[in-house]
Formats: structure tokens, C-alpha cells, sequence
């Protein structure tokens, strides 16, 4: 709502950008029968069960999220005029909306809930929709990873360790973890689980009726509650919704060099 203020006014005025940066590579993973989705016991919503197997061909993960250097990169090179990377959806959208950035950047600024700011190019991009990160992944010779892939790399991984709400910062820094900064983009579309049942009554309804027209993120983000998210928490928007801190980590096919 801010936003919409001609003005740019600042939630906080003491908000300063974290200029941590996290080297960027690739980490390899065997792939295999794996087991996904959340254990029988324990809190979870009902979308993350239930807990199966399925088979992941051998991956490799960048060890951070896209960063606003990279975004910045795919400006430069006439990416948001160039139908080629993007998805048939994602290019109308694109031309019907009048894209040339993510959301809430204004040239070299961009606009926090700290007031209008120059764009760090280390920081993790954000506010970037499931179209724009499938483009730059196109556009780098990657993909999205699917959800599979993105549970078994982040499952080892301290999910209170991240960027969260409760640290007060209230935007992405440049951290390599899993978890927090941004939600993170799968390629994967939002649909039930091998033998999922939808819960009796007006509880049940929230996620099962979703599964249509969406795509599932990973993680949790700098507005998440440290202690809400896991592995397995599925998290859901449609394609083009670029409102929440959404940005989007990179994965190719095992072997590639």
C-alpha cells in the first residue's frame, strides 16, 4: 500500500541495505529415488503430505539466489524486448503490462519498505514473478529447479537459518541460504501430492482449492517468521504475481560444466 504513494514514504527510516554478498556457484546432487514432503507426525499443512518417494535425475543448484546483478544484466541485454526467453503466458504478460523491470523499481532505484534507495547489485533480487525468473534462467542457459529438487538440497539445511522477519530488516540481504531473503520460484505447478485427501470442512478448502493455475516457491522470505517455514512448506502464487518477496535460485541437469 505504500508503494501506491506518490511520495515513496519509508516504513522505517532506519532500514539500512545489507551489503553482505555470498559467492555464487553451483553445488552438485546425485538425484535418485528421494522422499519428499512432510513426515506423518508433527505440524504441517495438509498440502505437504503425504510424505513420498519419487525419482530426481542428477541436478546441480546455484549456492545463492539470483541476485539484482543478474536482473540488471538481463535488462542490459534487451532481455524484457525479447520474446525468445520468455514463456507464451509470460510474453503477453509482459506486453500487456508494460514490463521493462521488477516490480517497484524505479531506473537505478528501487523502492523498500526503507523509502526509495539505489539498487546494490549483490543483493538477492526480489519481487521478480515466476515469468521473469523463468526468463533469466532461459536467458542464463539454467532452469527453476522443481520442487523435489529444491526440498532434497535444502532438507540437511537449519531452516532457522536465514533472513527472517524477526531480524528486522524487512528486505533481502545476500546470504547463500535456503531459507528466508526471498521466496523462491520452482518450476513446478502447485498440485496434490500421490494420495493426498483434502480435510474435512472449511479447513480443507484453503490449499486444496488452489491447485490450479499456480506455482509452488521454497523457503520462506525476509517477511516470514522465523520458525514458520521447513523443507517441505509449499507456498503458492500465481505466475505473474510479483507483489511478495519472490525471487528464484537456479538449477541445471547433473554433469553440465
Amino acid at each position: 500500500m505504500l508503494g501506491t504513494q506518490p511520495s515513496r514514504p519509508a516504513y522505517r527510516e532506519d532500514l539500512a541495505p545489507d551489503r553482505s554478498v555470498a559467492p555464487a556457484g553451483w553445488r552438485a546432487y546425485a538425484g535418485g529415488i528421494v522422499e519428499i514432503g512432510a513426515p506423518a507426525s508433527g505440524f504441517a499443512f495438509d498440502n505437504e503430505r503425504p510424505r513420498h518417494r519419487t525419482w530426481l535425475e542428477p541436478f546441480e543448484l546455484a549456492t545463492r539466489p539470483l541476485a539484482n546483478r543478474d536482473v540488471l544484466e538481463f535488462i542490459a541485454a534487451g532481455g524484457y524486448r525479447n520474446p525468445t526467453w520468455w514463456l507464451s503466458d509470460g510474453w503477453s504478460t509482459v506486453t500487456a503490462e508494460g514490463w521493462q523491470a521488477p516490480l517497484y523499481w524505479r531506473d537505478d532505484q528501487i523502492y523498500t519498505l526503507g523509502g526509495l534507495r539505489p539498487i546494490v547489485p549483490d543483493e538477492t533480487a526480489c519481487h521478480l514473478s515466476f515469468y521473469e525468473a523463468d526468463a533469466i534462467a532461459r536467458w542464463r542457459g539454467a532452469r527453476l529447479p522443481t520442487e523435489a529438487e529444491w526440498e532434497v538440497a535444502a532438507a540437511s539445511l537449519d531452516p532457522t537459518d536465514g533472513n527472517f522477519a524477526d531480524d528486522g530488516h524487512l528486505h533481502p540481504g545476500g546470504r547463500a541460504t535456503m531459507f528466508g531473503d526471498v521466496w523462491e520460484w520452482t518450476r513446478s505447478s502447485y498440485a496434490p501430492y500421490p494420495g493426498f485427501r483434502e480435510l474435512a470442512g472449511a479447513v480443507g478448502e484453503y490449499n486444496g482449492k488452489f491447485m490450479s493455475g499456480q506455482q509452488v516457491l521454497r523457503g520462506g522470505s525476509c517477511f516470514t517468521p522465523r520458525g514458520h517455514v521447513r523443507a517441505s512448506y509449499r507456498n503458492f502464487f500465481p505466475p505473474h504475481a510479483r507483489w511478495q518477496m519472490t525471487g528464484a535460485r537456479l538449477a541445471r541437469d547433473g554433469g553440465r560444466r
